[in-house]
């Protein structure tokens, strides 16, 4: 039997700190009194905790609430101004680079559009580097103050090599592309600022577990629909991860034998009938009509305009409100699979064409999802939409340095380690609900 590697008094110090800045984090404001039951440590230990981190800038006062026959207690809180974080969303219509504070408040954003050029690497990355350098100018913010770079990307990433994550990407043609070390080569960030990738449904899921619609639920299912689709599972509160990160692949589940050609390829795939560039498509093949050069976020509001006139007087295109049903059909058929296989509480829409199509689409989905699941899964889920709008991926991806800064008892781990991904909020507790977002 191998020998159980041995507790440091450094390794119980970082330990301490992690718990008490996951606690304060998730729960607080707290007053001392009650981070010891809280945490777990004894008074002294939080004591000493807390002095710790204050002295680090990691903790603050927020308020004096009485205490029934004794002193006011003080409460604290993390300070939202400890550090900068930056969140990375490599869409399939653009890349959105966001710079929050460790409160997730947005202080910058930056958007460049992917219309015309496709996901050529070499572009992504001068995306990627001159939205940070955007975000990072417009809010006078020194490199140094960076706890990190977390990026949701398309694809399948491999972990554990010398560069850093790689990428597999098939329906974007990428192909074992080294992008974390192309991001840290061509940004040119201070050398203790990690980048931390993820799948973009697990940064849209970690976003939704922290701070939306997810909070409180131990099982769950994000669904991202935007170009494609993906999902991202949550069991007893944390992300499937690993070194190889491809739980977000649900698109590409067989829904039809010889069905529609996907665009990874394959033919049938849930994606080539509930992700927003086919959708589209067939609404073409059907005799539709968009805008003339509309991009694709413009071409589905075209649609659900044809299929549910926002003009009540107005008559519905049939065509298009065929090609809906259909896609709901499709969607709540996909969700069900998800409900049979791991039975969870609850299944969260998002995603740019997830929250367009949801309001017109979220009863039917329910509907077909629970005819084709078996009726215990089915008597047990709820299904709903996400709440954090269209950015949750980018808020989502600037939570991974957050994550692993406090995992490390508030202290930056060395720039190459990429963690493992936790859904739950810190320490598997309910996450702040209060995060505010700039415009």
């Amino acid at each position: 039997m191998a020998d159980r590697p041995q507790r440091t008094v450094r390794d119980l110090r970082r330990a301490n700190r992690t718990a008490v800045l996951e606690r304060l984090y998730s729960d607080g404001p707290l007053s001392r009194q009650e981070l010891g039951p809280a945490t777990g440590l004894s008074s002294g230990s939080v004591s000493n905790v807390v002095a710790e981190l204050a002295e680090d800038g990691l903790l603050e006062e927020a308020g004096v609430v009485e205490s029934a026959g004794g002193r006011p207690r003080t409460l604290l809180r993390v300070a939202p101004s400890s550090g900068r974080l930056i969140g990375v969303d490599i869409g399939e219509t653009r890349v959105r680079v966001g710079l929050f504070d460790v409160a997730m408040d947005e202080l910058a954003r930056c958007d460049l559009p992917l219309a015309h050029h496709g996901h050529e690497v070499h572009l992504i990355v001068r995306h990627v580097a001159d939205g940070i350098a955007a975000v990072l100018r417009e809010s006078g913010t020194a490199p140094g103050r960076l706890l990190g770079v977390g990026v949701g990307v398309p694809g399948i990433l491999e972990r554990g090599g010398p560069g850093g994550a790689v990428v597999h990407g098939q329906t974007v043609g990428w192909d074992a592309v080294p992008l974390e070390g192309l991001l840290r080569d061509a940004v040119g960030l201070p050398a203790a600022v990690g980048f931390f990738l993820s799948n973009g449904a697990k940064a849209l899921g970690q976003a939704e577990m922290w701070f939306g619609g997810g909070r409180g639920a131990k099982d769950a299912i994000i669904v991202l629909v935007g170009s494609g689709v993906g999902a991202c599972l949550v069991t007893d509160g944390v992300i499937d991860g690993g070194a190889r990160d491809s739980a977000g692949e649900w698109g590409h589940l067989t829904v039809s034998v010889r069905g529609r050609r996907c665009r990874c390829g394959a033919r049938g795939c849930l994606e080539a009938y509930a992700g927003a560039e086919a959708l589209l498509q067939r609404w073409r093949e059907a005799g539709g009509r968009p805008p003339a050069g509309a991009d694709e976020e413009t071409a589905l509001t075209a649609l659900i305009a044809a299929a549910h006139p926002p003009d009540g007087n107005a008559a519905a295109d049939p065509v298009a409100r065929s090609v809906l049903d259909e896609t709901a059909e499709y969607l709540g058929a996909g969700i069900s699979d998800l409900i049979n296989l791991f039975s969870p509480e609850r299944v969260l829409i998002g995603g740019w064409a997830g929250l367009q199509l949801g309001p017109h689409l979220l009863s039917a989905v329910r509907t077909y999802a629970t005819a084709y699941s078996l009726a215990h899964p089915a008597g047990r889920v709820t299904i709903g939409l996400g709440t954090l709008g269209p950015d949750a991926v980018t808020v989502g991806a600037a939570t991974l340095p957050l994550a692993d800064f406090f995992a490390n008892g508030g202290r930056r781990t060395a720039p190459v380690r990429t963690p493992g991904e936790r859904a739950a909020a810190p320490g598997g507790h309910t996450a702040p609900a209060g995060r505010r977002r700039g415009g």
